[in-house]
């Protein structure tokens, strides 16, 4: 194990975890030895994953909840110490961006959007944050989009939503610093569950320099880097992975 992603003995949480990028970033940390919490809507989903990070003999947690209630949030942060007494990484991933024109936009829908992408972020990172500024420090990463630096037309509550994350990242840091880092990934296009509804000619072409989407498996080296000791020095910072959008 490289010394520098080696998380054996760590805890981390994933939110949206069971399928996409998150999936991924759950297998990445198993495999290199964290024990997860795997959180989605639904259970089955999530125990699936966890069964595969136990085949890895690692400890696993599945919790089905929406990333956008409080009260949901609150009861994962619940479980997970009442499992391992600990989080070391969280991770807010869970995210939906329904497209809609602005003027037909029903407030049930943006009130979805803005819940789940960054009502639910916010409870979850500050209750984590505090309990890991209370504790042994810990790492938080927050997944946002380059909608959020790049807006596309027909998406404004979710280019909203996430460049709210940005700044909740910045603000957040310097208020849980020192023990606290919390930073931002800022994905760019991916071929995850929601680019099978894309024309097939965006999912082999995209206006960024690679000219390409990216592959979910792609997401994880910037997750790694950003929860490695190793970034002690890294917080309030955002890594864009967007092939150069």
């Amino acid at each position: 194990m490289d010394p520098l992603f080696d998380f054996t003995g760590k805890v981390v949480l994933v939110t949206g975890g069971s399928r996409g990028l998150g999936y991924r970033m759950v297998k990445a940390f198993a495999e290199r030895g964290a024990d997860v919490i795997v959180a989605s809507r639904k259970l089955e989903n999530c125990e699936a994953v966890a069964a595969e990070c136990r085949a890895l003999g690692r400890r696993a947690l599945p919790f089905a909840m929406h990333a956008g209630r409080w009260a949901d949030c609150d009861a994962l942060v619940e479980a997970a110490y009442a499992e391992f007494g600990r989080i070391d990484v969280l991770i807010n991933n869970a995210g939906m961006s329904p497209p809609c024109p602005s003027h037909e936009m029903p407030e049930s829908l943006f009130d979805s959007v803005l819940n789940l992408n960054f009502k639910g972020p916010f409870r979850l990172a500050s209750q984590v944050a505090h309990r890991m500024s209370q504790g042994e420090g810990g790492c938080i990463i927050n997944v946002s989009s380059t909608a959020s630096l790049h807006p596309a037309p027909a998406v404004v509550p979710y280019s909203g939503a996430k460049a709210a994350i940005n700044a909740m990242t910045v603000s957040m840091a310097r208020e849980y610093a020192p023990r606290v880092r919390i930073n931002t990934i800022v994905p760019g296009p991916f071929l995850t569950d929601i680019a099978e509804a894309w024309a097939p000619e965006k999912r082999e072409k995209q206006p960024v320099a690679m000219g390409r989407p990216g592959y979910p498996e792609e997401i994880v080296t910037a997750a790694l880097m950003l929860a490695s000791p190793a970034s002690s020095y890294t917080t309030g910072a955002m890594i864009r992975v967007d092939g150069g959008q």
